[in-house]
């Protein structure tokens, strides 16, 4: 069966190629009985790969039985997994089989299998090595041919040193290990899913079908998604009951998508403007971030300038060629500083470092952002031949911002 069957058989979507691994070794192990660990993050669809490889393995026929390990009390897993005795503890009214012996011959999913308590990690571990086990009130041995499957949203090398997991049970179920990429690992199956969920919720609730629009779409593509698939249906399904607006703008979206803490390198999500409470405003949106680089920059080109002008202050090795060095990497952060130009009123940096007439530098046109902006707007409608689109996708911005920004700004198309 090839990757794309498997897809179309379990309800995959998708392409990614960390994805498609993921699949094709559930698939190469589904014909053994290994056991495989399966990591990924909360909400990535680990819960599938299990049901590939019991499918496509030869246990299809036996039993297939999924356990979330960290919903199961721990005074009372040894008795779900392994069974318990009549009177092994009280309300123990009658005997009663266990997972273990339930799915004899055939699968066992042990999900969030790292929550488990460290006593019942004992008896999991002697299952796998021998495939005996003891019910809980009950001196006797006995077997069970299951093929576990594990998964786990932990990082179990840290809770190995932490003591909160066994090191040899690790390596035992971790015999053939299976990925699952985090959803912003697959940039372009986002807005895939996006469509396919929201074509699932408009059927459901007999509605039109809701639609993003360009700025939307890029901003569902760049959003962190800590909670990933789970938390992408979640958002799509409520926006498909509550807008009534089909056609979804940007800011619309971000009304949906939560502030993800220590997302580096993420998008910036829910920028709220200081006077606007709790609504979102387009220049509060994108942007945030370019205001802390534009900020950071006015430091540091204030901190070389510092240093060349105070140079009696600098050791005695410091040569002229240091000082060169200096010049350059002003020169760089400027270029970088009006690289970050094109950004709205309000992260106009509160100080402007002056340059010292006494160093060789190019000085920097004391132009006001506006200024800059329509400058560089002209620059790219020139270059481009008046062509928007791709006078915006030069500039970064989408054709509507800049058809915005032509008209607030008078310029001559």
């Amino acid at each position: 069966m090839t990757i794309q069957e498997i897809k179309n058989r379990f309800g995959i979507i998708g392409s990614a190629p960390n994805l498609d691994r993921a699949i094709d070794i559930a698939a190469q192990v589904a014909s053994t009985d290994l056991s495989v660990l399966i990591s990924g993050e909360s909400g990535s669809g680990k819960e599938v790969f299990p049901q590939i490889i019991h499918t496509l393995g030869a246990r299809k026929h036996g039993s297939y039985i999924a356990v979330n390990c960290g919903a199961i009390p721990e005074g009372t897993i040894d008795s779900e997994l392994f069974g318990h005795e009549k009177g092994s503890f009280t309300g123990a009214h009658e005997a009663r089989k266990g997972y273990f012996e339930v799915a004899n011959g055939g699968t066992i999913f042990l999900d969030e299998v790292a929550e488990m308590p460290m006593a019942t990690q004992s008896r999991l571990l002697r299952v796998l090595e021998s495939g005996e086990f003891i019910k809980v009130g009950s001196s006797k041995v006995l077997k069970t041919d299951v093929r576990v499957v594990a998964a786990t949203n932990v990082n179990i090398p840290q809770a190995i040193e932490k003591g909160k997991f066994r090191e040899d049970l690790y390596y035992r179920l971790n015999t053939v290990p299976i990925v699952v990429p985090p959803l912003r690992e697959r940039k372009q199956d986002i807005f895939l899913l996006m469509r396919k969920f929201a074509a699932d919720f408009a059927a459901k609730y007999r509605m039109p079908i809701i639609k993003l629009d360009t700025e939307a779409e890029h901003i569902l593509v760049n959003y962190y998604w800590q909670g990933n698939v789970r938390q992408l249906k979640n958002i799509t399904e409520q926006i498909s009951v509550i807008e009534r607006n089909r056609e979804i703008d940007a800011e619309t979206l971000l009304k949906y998508l939560p502030a993800v803490a220590g997302s580096q390198g993420s998008f910036p999500v829910v920028l709220k403007g200081e006077s606007t409470g709790n609504d979102f405003s387009e220049r509060d949106l994108l942007y945030k971030v370019l205001f802390d680089m534009k900020r950071d920059l006015a430091e540091l080109k204030k901190l070389v300038v510092n240093i060349m002008q105070h140079g009696d202050a600098l050791p005695s090795n410091f040569s002229g060629e240091s000082n060169q060095y200096l010049k350059q990497i002003y020169q760089e952060v400027n270029q970088l500083d009006n690289e970050t130009a094109l950004i709205h009123p309000a992260a106009k940096p509160t100080m402007q470092t002056p340059i010292p007439q006494a160093i060789d530098l190019p000085v920097e046109e004391s132009l006001s952002l506006e200024e800059r902006e329509v400058e560089l707007i002209k620059k790219a409608l020139e270059k481009n031949k008046g062509k928007r689109k791709s006078a915006a996708k030069e500039l970064g911005i989408s054709e509507r911002t800049l058809y915005r920004k032509i008209n607030e700004y008078h310029i001559k198309k």
